[in-house]
């Protein structure tokens, strides 16, 4: 152990023989000098890191003391073990930053070390063809960049996030939650294998059948008991062209029966989602550039201005010589729907278009100067007994528009879901997910305060507190709590488990601090 800190003792020798004083009362202020010490592949970064102390949610600024670029897993856990040795008496923490699209700060660091993963992009994938055939990837790859690999193969990943350009790890560390999951489960329910560096810089490869607490307290684990640097993850033979459709609802009870109906089929769509639109002016037109109408003549009449609605976007996968028997499922399926007959819009786009079709927005929010700006979402995983009371008083009085972004609802089965990893779900069959994706783009670019954050905020606050008040069993997903005793409820009973997991595998609590879950406390300098 000691010899690890033999660069660091030679340090202070070195001061004190040049006259300094040796009376430091904060030993972290040597942080760049004793890191500079540890032999990488790779390199730290000491200086211009603004871009690590900001995030998607652009609400929250905390600057590490240095950016870690590893060039190999030995790179991250070399330095844990170096940090993990300073022992309780360094306040020094450690942060894994995927792409940045945290929303609350939780890949950030005060005066700490910000390990960039995107840096390990590429250094482990390898595709296995088979049976049951998966792929190994780095923590740090994109999920754009694993399905363009595996596509090479036919294959494809089975459960994917609405946004790919996220890494492997920092989805996994949550759950990782799109339209398919009412079949295939998260993307944590469809991992066979991780490599995980823990709070003391131990490399560990874990499954369900090797070091399989491990394995399922890293994922959904929020970064809380190491950093995930590789994962194996299953395929299935991919699509090449993918059938789009989507509908309007006026009635949010037929709605929601008509999605818990297709999630309960054998035979059903590939994907389903719902969103919830709240006074939206000249919607279908809107759709045009994208969708073809069933009845142009119809869908130019429909009237969305003023209205709640509700859109019900499906997908059904094929390929070119299926495209007979897609149609006919596709009619079958929409047969059993009670949609505004007149708001039926679809469209065939490919495989790869369809998944990574929210970074077409993207491209167009950047070059309109909308997208780093503040996004003060809110995720929630709703019971299904609690919809209808919740939408009645979300959607009916707390907000009054969806003018600054997207609101998702639909419903997933709790089956697929493995409850023996971290991820904190409803307990019942059948729940929600809640998505408030709003954006929150200033004013006035010389506006001091923001209102337009203050005003989502506030809202985000009545219906975290109207789920509390009448006790609707809400959890969140991507949660964020600023205190223990919130956290605890927020866990339930799995809050002993998640407390001794983080004590086996980050006994100081160095590990994303960003998350408020823990602190590390340094004791007391004699």
């Amino acid at each position: 152990m000691y010899s690890h800190n033999l660069p660091f003792l030679k340090l202070f020798m070195l001061l004190s023989l040049s006259g300094i004083a040796m009376h430091i009362s904060n030993p972290d202020l040597l942080v760049p000098a004793y890191l500079q010490t540890i032999p990488l592949n790779g390199h730290f970064l000491f200086q211009n890191l603004t871009e690590f102390s900001k995030d998607f949610g652009n609400r929250f600024s905390y600057e590490p003391s240095a950016v870690l670029y590893p060039a190999s897993v030995s790179d991250i856990s070399d330095t844990i073990k170096h940090v993990f040795e300073l022992g309780a008496k360094s306040g020094l923490t450690v942060a894994a930053r995927g792409h940045g699209h945290s929303l609350q700060g939780q890949a950030q660091v005060t005066g700490g070390i910000v390990i960039r993963m995107e840096s390990l992009q590429g250094t482990q994938t390898m595709v296995h063809t088979g049976e049951l055939p998966y792929v190994d990837v780095s923590g740090g790859d994109l999920w754009i960049n694993v399905l363009k690999e595996t596509l090479k193969h036919g294959l494809a990943p089975m459960s994917w996030t609405d946004y790919l350009h996220l890494t492997v790890g920092g989805t996994l560390s949550n759950a990782g939650v799109s339209g398919q999951a009412f079949r295939h489960g998260p993307q944590v329910s469809n991992v066979y294998e991780l490599e995980v560096v823990t709070g003391k810089g131990d490399i560990m490869k874990c499954s369900a059948k090797e070091n399989s607490d491990l394995f399922y307290a890293a994922l959904g684990g929020l970064g809380q008991f190491g950093i995930i640097t590789r994962a194996r993850i299953a395929l299935e033979p991919a699509p090449k062209m993918v059938k789009w459709i989507r509908v309007l609802y006026s009635d949010f009870m037929a709605f929601t029966e008509d999605q818990e109906m297709l999630i309960s089929m054998e035979k059903t769509f590939d994907y389903i989602e719902g969103f919830v639109i709240i006074n939206r002016t000249g919607l279908l037109n809107n759709w045009r550039s994208s969708f073809k109408p069933q009845d142009p003549v119809q869908a130019s009449q429909f009237n969305s201005d003023g209205r709640t609605l509700f859109c019900l976007e499906m997908t059904k996968n094929y390929n070119p010589d299926e495209v007979e028997t897609m149609e006919q499922e596709v009619v079958q399926l929409l047969s059993k729907l009670r949609y505004v007959s007149s708001t039926l819009f679809q469209s065939e786009v490919t495989y790869m278009e369809f998944l990574d079709r929210v970074h077409v927005s993207e491209k167009k929010l950047r070059s309109q100067g909308l997208w780093e700006v503040p996004h003060p979402w809110l995720n929630l995983l709703i019971p299904r007994s609690k919809i209808h009371e919740f939408a009645k008083e979300v959607f009916g009085k707390i907000l009054t528009d969806t003018s600054n972004g997207p609101i998702l609802l639909y419903p997933v089965n709790r089956s697929k879901w493995d409850n023996r990893t971290s991820v904190v779900i409803p307990k019942e069959e059948v729940f929600y997910l809640v998505a408030f994706l709003f954006s929150a783009p200033s004013p006035s670019p010389t506006s001091e305060k923001n209102e337009n954050l203050e005003i989502a905020l506030q809202k985000n606050k009545k219906v975290v507190e109207f789920c509390n008040n009448a006790n609707i069993g809400m959890k969140q997903y991507l949660p964020h709590h600023t205190t223990q005793k919130e956290w605890r409820a927020h866990f339930g009973d799995k809050w002993e488990t998640f407390c001794r997991r983080k004590q086996a595998y980050d006994p100081l609590a160095m590990l994303a601090p960003g998350q408020r879950i823990f602190h590390k406390s340094p004791l007391p300098l004699l």
